[in-house]
């Protein structure tokens, strides 16, 4: 794992088109902005779980 130290307005770039931008950090918690190209599909991970789960449902005939 990569950890990089931002301040807000700072941005990572991943690849040559998704750019991940510090927009605010108040009161431990820490909101970004992700800009990617539609076809790139973006979630927090919890709803990235969420459809993996559901994918492997509709795989089993649930």
């Amino acid at each position: 794992m990569l950890v990089i130290g931002r301040e807000v307005g700072e941005v990572i770039t991943i690849g040559d088109d998704i750019r991940i931008m510090v927009v605010e950090t108040r009161d431990g918690m820490v909101r970004f902005g992700v800009s990617a190209p539609r076809e790139v599909p973006v979630h927090r991970a919890e709803v990235y779980r969420r459809i993996k789960e559901g994918e492997v449902r509709k795989g089993r005939g649930a």
